[in-house]
C-alpha cells in the first residue's frame, strides 16, 4: 500500500467497518486508513447481517480510502473489490488466476466470494460525502476464511444456511497457508491498484474481467430482498455500471446494488 496508508492493528474490535466510520463522522479521517483485528467480535455483513469468524481462521478487515467522487459516481465499486481479492489472494498464495479459477474461485453478485458455491468470504462497503466539496469517503470491509472450515461451520450452527470455505483448501494438502499479515498486505497492494484504476477509469473498465469469475452467468436465478417480492430470471451478467442483468421471457430488467440475495434456481 502506498506510504500515506495507515496500519493499524488491534487485538480485538466490535467492527473494523464501525471503527472506521466513527472516525469519517467526526472528520477525522485524513490519509487511507487500513484497520485489521485478530479478533473481530461483532463483525457486520450486509443488511444488518452478522458475520461469524474464529480468531486466527479468518482475516477481517476494514479500508477507509477517499475517493474525488460523488458517491453515486462508485457504482460497481464492490465488484472491483471482488477482483481485488481475487489478485490478492493470487498473489499471497503464489497461484496464478487460472489456476484459482479452475479451482473454483468465483465472484457472486454484487459482493461474495466463493470457492465451489461454498462462501469463502465476503464484502461490505460503507460510507458516503459529509459536504459537496469534501471527498467521499468508504469504509470497504473484507471477511475472509484462512483455514478451517468444518469448524467455522460447526461454530455457526443453524446462523448460515450456506456452505463454508476456506482460502486453505486452495493450496495443496499439509502446505501451510502463509501468515495472516502476509496475505493482509498482499490485499491492500490489490486493493490499492485497482482502486486507482476504478478511480481513473469506472466500472466498465472491469466489466469483462468480473464476467470471467461471475458465478451464476446463464442460470437461472431469484433476486430477493428488502420487502419485496423474489424477482426470478437468467441472470445475464452485469452492465457497465455494474448493474445486474436478468433476463424475463421477452425482456430484460436491470438489479442495482441493494438488499437483495442471489440464490440459484434448482
Amino acid at each position: 500500500m502506498s506510504p500515506n496508508c495507515i496500519l493499524e492493528r488491534v487485538a480485538t474490535t466490535k467492527s473494523t467497518n464501525d471503527d472506521l466510520l466513527a472516525r469519517w463522522r467526526a472528520g477525522e479521517l485524513i490519509d487511507p486508513v487500513a484497520r485489521i483485528a485478530h479478533d473481530q467480535t461483532s463483525g457486520k455483513g450486509r443488511a444488518g447481517r452478522v458475520w461469524l469468524s474464529n480468531p486466527g481462521d479468518t482475516l477481517c478487515f476494514s479500508l477507509a480510502y477517499p475517493f474525488d467522487k460523488r458517491p453515486n459516481e462508485l457504482s460497481g465499486l464492490s465488484l472491483v473489490i471482488g477482483l481485488a481479492v481475487v489478485a490478492g489472494i493470487a498473489g499471497a498464495l503464489a497461484i496464478n488466476e487460472t489456476t484459482l479459477h479452475q479451482q473454483g474461485l468465483r465472484l457472486k453478485w454484487p459482493n461474495d466470494l466463493l470457492m465451489n458455491h461454498a462462501k469463502l468470504g465476503g464484502i461490505l462497503i460503507e460510507g458516503g460525502q459529509s459536504n459537496p466539496s469534501s471527498p467521499t469517503w468508504m469504509v470497504i470491509g473484507l471477511g475472509l476464511n484462512l483455514r478451517n472450515a468444518e469448524l467455522i461451520t460447526q461454530n455457526s450452527e443453524n446462523q448460515v444456511s450456506f456452505a463454508v470455505a476456506a482460502l486453505d483448501q486452495l493450496i495443496p494438502h499439509h502446505t501451510p497457508i502463509p501468515d495472516t499479515e502476509f496475505i493482509w498486505l498482499k490485499l491492500l497492494e490489490s486493493f490499492e491498484r485497482h482502486l486507482t484504476q476504478f478511480e481513473q477509469y469506472g466500472f466498465s473498465y472491469f466489466k469483462d474481467s468480473w464476467s470471467h469469475w461471475d458465478a451464476f452467468n446463464g442460470q437461472s436465478v431469484c433476486i430477493a430482498g428488502a420487502g419485496k417480492e423474489p424477482i426470478i430470471g437468467v441472470s445475464f451478467g452485469v452492465d457497465d455500471s455494474g448493474a445486474l442483468i436478468l433476463h424475463q421471457h421477452d425482456k430484460s430488467i436491470v438489479i442495482h446494488a441493494g438488499d437483495v440475495s442471489l440464490r440459484v434456481q434448482s
